[in-house]
C-alpha cells in the first residue's frame, strides 16, 4: 500500500510537472499577443497633439514655430539600422537612425501676430537641423526622404523655401552643415562622388578576430554597438567617409578638401579657415568611434591643409575616475571674439586625477596663420570645462572637480597671458540655494555668442534653487564686488523663466511663464514699465490634467536628512471622504557628498502638468496617488564615498516617504509601487530584494548584475576588484533570491545605453523565476534605451497598468499597523 502510494505521489508529482510546463508554455504565447492598447483615459494622453518648437530671432521680430508629430509607428523605429563604431546609421539615408523630425515651419510676425505659411516647402516634411543664419535672414534645414536627405533653405524677405540640393547630405556621424560668414552659403557634409553600393558581408571571415594588450592599464566602461570585425570597420568608414562642399543659395556646389572620415567641422569666424577633426586608423573594438585615434587639422576655406595642430592616440588606456581625461590637445576650437585664433587644453597631470600637481590642464592660443608656437594663456588647479569669451579683456574661464562636486568661474584677461585671474564662482554642483547661474550671451559682428556686458555687469539666468522651490532669476552680477542685482524673479503661482534679453541694459526681455494649470507660453515683459504681452498662446494639450492636484511634500529620513517629493492626487479627492488610496512611487537616486546640499528642495509646485510617455503621472487618472521625483539621495561625506551606505539608504529614503503619504492621510502602507526607469529601475530591484515596503515594483531598461559593468557605473568610480562587496552588495541579481514581491521588467531590445545591456532583464528575470518569485519580462522590440514607437509605448502604459491593478491596487490589505523591516 505504501508503495502503491509512493508511485502515486509520483505520478502526482510528474503531473504537476507537465501542468507547469503547458503554463509556462502559456505564459510565452502570452509574451506574443501582440501590441496592446491601455485604458482610455491613459491612452488618450499620449494621443494628444504636440506643442509647437519654438525659436525666436535675436531682435523678437519673427518667432518659428516647429510644428513636431506624434509618436512614430513602430514601423518607422523598426527601419533597417547600422549599429557599429558606437553609433546608430540608417544605411538608406546616410543619416541617424531614429531620428525626431519636424513636420511644418510656421513664421509668425511678433509685433502683429500675422502668421505665414513658407511657399515652395517639401511635401511630406521631415526637417532636421533648423538653424538660423548669421543675420537671421535665412533659415535652412534638412529634408530626409526615404533615400536620403537634401539640403534647404527659406527666406525671410520673401517667405519661400527652396531644395539647394538633392539626397546628398551625409551625416551618419558629422553634423548636416554649417553657416559660412556672409550668409550667402552653407558648408556642406555630402556623400563621396561614385562611391558605389554597400560593401557586401563576405561569405567566409578572413580569419579569426583579435586583440591583444600589453600590460597598460586599459580600464573601459561598457559601451554598446562598438566594431566587432573587419567587415565592421569597412562599413563604418563607407558610412562616415564625407566630401565637404561650399553650397551657396543657388544650389551651386564647390567641393572643400579631401573626402575623409571627419568627426566635426568648424569654420573660423572670419570665414578664411576651417577646423577639422578627421578619424584615423587603426580603428578599435573596444570603444567607440568618439575615442578613435583623430587629428586637428586647419584648412583653409577652399579645403587646401594649412596645418595638422594634432594627432590625438587611440583613447582606450586612460587612468581611472570621472575627474580623468586623455592626453594631447582636447576641445580645440575658435575663439569667438576673434577673427582666426584656436585655443585649447592639455593635460599636465598626463591625465590622472591622483597626481599631485599645480597645474592639471594648461590652455592655449594660437593665431593664424599657426605658423609659430602655440602661447600658454593660463593654468587650471582644477580640470578645465571652457572658456566663453567676452571681448579683448575679459573671458570667463571655467573649471572643475567631479569627485569633490567642485565648480569654479574665473574672470580672466586674454590679452594678458600667464596672468591669474578673479575667481567669480567657487561651489558646489549639488548647492542649488548658492548657484549665481549662466552668463547670458549676445552675437558678436562675426554672429557668435559672446559674453553680454553692461560695464562691470554680467547678466546671469538661474534656476533659482530656494526653500521654496525653484523660482528662477535674471540678475545682473558685478565681477568686481561679486554682487547680484536680481533684475526678475519668479513669482507664485507661476513658474517663469528669462530665456533671452531684448535690450542690453537688461530690462526688456523674453520669458516662458507656466503654472499648475496653464502651459507654457511666452511673454515679453518691459520690467522698467512692469507690462508684459503675450506672443503665444498655445491651449492646454491634455485638458483631463488640468483638475489634478499637485503639491511639493517635505519630510525627514530618520537621519535627519530633509527630503521631499512632488506629490499627486485626483481631481477632486478628499482624504476625510475617500479614503487612502494606492501609490505609485517613482525615483531615480542621485549621488552627494554632503547632507547639506541633499537636503535643499528641487522642483516647484507651479511647473505645469503635462504627462511625456515615461512619466508615472498615468495613474493619477486611475485612481492612485502619485509620488513623483521622489528624492533620494545618496550620501557620502569627507572619505566616505555614498555607495558605501547605498542599500541602506534607499530603504530610509524609501521608508521616510511612506510614512509621509501615510501620515497625511493620503497612502494606504500596504498598497505603495516603486517604479523607476534606467537607474532608477536598479534602485527599484534593490528595494524589493532588501526590504519588504512595497506591494509590487516596476523596472524600466534598467542594469541589475554590476559585476557586468566591472570598471564603474553611473557615478562609482572604484572597480569590481577594487570594491567586490560593494558591486555583489548592490547588485540584485547577487540577491534575486530576497525579491519576494511582484516585480515587472520592461527593457528594449536594442537598448544602447551603456550597461544597461537587454541581458541584464532577462537573467534577473531568469534568477527570480528560479528562486520562485514572481516577474514579468517585457522586451519591447527595436525599442533602445528610451522607447519610441507609439504601439511600444502604449503597451509598456498597458503593462505597467495591468500590474498596478493586479498586485497594487487589489493586493491583499494587511492592518496598517504591521510591522515592516528590511530584510535581512
Amino acid at each position: 500500500m505504501m508503495k502503491l502510494l509512493k508511485n502515486l505521489k509520483g505520478f502526482a508529482g510528474l503531473l504537476v510537472l507537465v501542468m507547469l510546463l503547458n503554463f509556462g508554455s502559456i505564459q510565452a504565447q502570452d509574451a506574443n499577443m501582440g501590441y496592446q492598447r491601455p485604458p482610455e483615459e491613459i491612452a488618450k494622453l499620449i494621443d494628444a497633439p504636440s506643442t509647437p518648437s519654438v525659436s525666436i530671432d535675436s531682435k523678437a521680430t519673427w518667432m518659428l514655430l516647429m510644428e513636431r508629430p506624434g509618436y512614430p509607428s513602430i514601423e518607422e523605429v523598426a527601419a533597417p539600422e547600422l549599429r557599429i563604431g558606437g553609433t546608430r546609421i540608417n544605411p538608406a539615408t546616410n543619416g541617424p537612425s531614429r531620428q525626431s523630425f519636424i513636420t511644418g515651419l510656421t513664421l509668425r510676425n511678433i509685433a502683429s501676430g500675422q502668421e505665414f505659411q513658407f511657399s515652395g516647402m517639401p511635401s511630406k516634411a521631415q526637417i532636421g537641423s533648423v538653424s538660423w543664419s548669421m543675420d537671421e535672414s535665412k533659415i535652412a534645414f534638412t529634408n530626409t526622404t526615404e533615400d536620403g536627405i537634401e539640403l534647404w533653405v527659406a527666406e525671410l524677405n520673401n517667405k519661400s523655401a527652396k531644395k539647394l540640393t538633392g539626397e546628398i547630405i551625409n551625416n551618419a556621424y558629422v553634423g548636416a552643415f554649417e553657416w559660412m560668414p556672409g550668409n550667402n552659403a552653407l558648408l556642406a557634409s555630402t556623400v563621396v562622388d561614385n562611391r558605389g553600393p554597400q560593401p557586401k558581408r563576405p561569405l567566409a571571415p578572413t580569419g579569426p578576430v583579435l586583440q591583444e594588450t600589453s600590460g597598460a592599464l586599459a580600464a573601459s566602461r561598457t559601451y554598446q554597438d562598438l566594431l566587432e570585425n573587419p567587415y565592421d570597420e569597412t562599413l563604418f568608414e563607407y558610412y562616415t567617409m564625407v566630401q565637404l562642399r561650399k553650397i551657396d543659395m543657388n544650389g551651386n556646389s564647390q567641393k572643400v578638401g579631401q573626402p575623409d572620415i571627419i568627426k566635426s567641422v568648424n569654420v573660423s569666424p572670419d570665414g578664411q579657415y576651417i577646423l577639422v577633426q578627421t578619424i584615423q586608423k587603426p580603428f578599435s573594438y573596444l570603444v567607440p568611434a568618439s575615442r578613435f585615434p583623430f587629428q586637428y587639422e586647419v584648412w583653409s576655406n577652399t579645403g587646401s591643409l594649412v596645418k595638422v595642430m594634432a594627432k590625438i592616440d587611440l583613447d582606450e588606456v586612460r587612468p581611472n575616475g570621472f575627474d580623468a581625461t586623455r592626453l594631447g590637445a582636447r576641445s580645440m576650437n575658435w575663439r569667438a571674439d576673434k577673427p582666426n585664433t584656436l585655443y585649447w587644453a592639455e593635460a599636465n597631470d598626463g591625465g590622472d586625477p591622483n597626481k599631485e600637481v599645480k597645474e592639471r590642464d594648461i590652455v592655449y592660443m594660437q593665431n593664424a596663420p599657426f605658423s609659430g608656437n602655440p602661447t600658454k594663456l593660463l593654468g587650471t588647479s582644477l580640470r578645465y570645462s571652457g572658456i566663453q569669451w567676452g571681448d579683448e579683456n575679459r573671458a570667463l574661464l571655467n573649471e572643475g572637480w567631479w569627485e569633490q562636486r567642485l565648480d569654479r568661474t574665473t574672470l580672466i584677461d586674454p590679452s594678458k597671458p600667464n596672468t591669474s585671474g578673479q575667481v567669480l564662482i567657487d561651489r558646489v554642483t549639488t548647492d542649488r540655494y548658492n548657484d549665481p547661474g549662466n552668463p547670458v550671451m549676445t552675437k558678436n559682428d562675426y554672429g557668435w555668442n559672446v559674453l553680454l556686458f553692461d560695464k562691470d555687469n554680467l547678466f546671469m539666468r538661474s534656476t533659482g534653487g530656494s526653500p521654496e522651490g525653484d523660482r528662477p532669476f535674471l540678475s545682473k552680477f558685478n565681477i568686481k564686488t561679486k554682487k547680484a542685482e536680481i533684475l526678475f524673479r519668479s513669482e507664485a503661482p507661476y513658474y517663469e523663466r528669462v530665456t533671452d534679453l531684448l535690450s542690453k541694459k537688461g530690462d526688456l526681455v523674453i520669458t516662458i511663464r507656466e503654472s499648475e494649470k496653464e502651459p507654457p507660453n511666452y511673454y515679453i515683459r518691459d520690467l522698467k514699465k512692469g507690462t508684459m504681452k503675450a506672443i503665444t498662446e498655445f491651449p492646454h494639450p491634455q485638458p483631463e490634467l488640468m483638475a489634478v492636484n499637485k503639491e511639493i511634500v517635505r519630510y525627514q529620513r530618520k537621519d535627519g536628512v530633509n527630503l521631499s517629493a512632488v506629490l499627486y492626487t485626483p481631481a477632486g479627492y478628499d482624504k476625510d471622504r475617500d479614503g487612502r488610496l494606492p501609490v505609485l512611487m517613482w525615483a531615480y537616486p542621485i549621488e552627494y557628498k554632503s547632507v547639506e546640499t541633499a537636503s535643499q528642495i528641487r522642483g516647484t509646485p507651479y511647473s505645469f502638468t503635462r504627462v511625456s510617455s515615461g512619466s508615472p503621472l498615468f495613474w493619477v487618472l486611475r485612481g492612485y496617488a502619485v509620488m513623483d521625483n521622489t528624492e533620494f539621495p545618496i550620501i557620502g561625506e569627507g572619505e566616505i564615498q555614498p555607495n558605501d551606505r547605498f542599500v541602506e539608504q534607499l530603504v530610509m529614503n524609501a521608508e521616510a516617504a511612506i510614512d509621509k503619504a501615510v501620515e497625511m492621510g493620503v497612502g494606504d502602507r500596504n498598497k505603495f509601487a516603486v517604479g523607476g526607469h534606467s537607474y532608477g529601475a536598479f534602485m527599484t530591484a534593490n528595494l524589493l530584494a532588501h526590504s519588504d515596503l512595497f506591494a509590487a515594483g516596476i523596472a524600466r531598461s534598467g542594469a541589475y548584475n554590476r559585476t557586468l559593468t566591472p570598471f564603474g557605473f553611473q557615478r562609482e568610480e572604484r572597480t569590481y576588484w577594487e570594491a567586490p562587496e560593494l558591486y555583489n552588495t548592490m547588485s540584485p541579481f547577487m540577491n534575486a533570491d530576497k525579491v519576494n514581491e511582484p516585480l515587472l521588467l520592461i527593457h528594449g531590445e536594442a537598448d544602447n545605453n551603456s550597461g544597461t545591456f537587454p541581458i541584464q532583464s532577462i537573467r534577473f528575470y531568469n534568477a527570480i523565476k528560479g528562486h520562485g518569485g514572481t516577474s514579468r519580462l517585457v522586451m519591447l522590440p527595436h525599442e533602445s534605451h528610451g522607447y519610441r514607437a507609439k504601439e511600444s509605448i502604449m503597451h509598456m502604459l498597458w503593462e505597467m497598468d495591468t500590474w498596478m491593478e493586479t498586485h497594487v491596487k487589489n493586493a491583499k490589505t494587511k492592518p496598517e499597523s504591521a510591522a515592516i523591516n528590511s530584510k535581512k
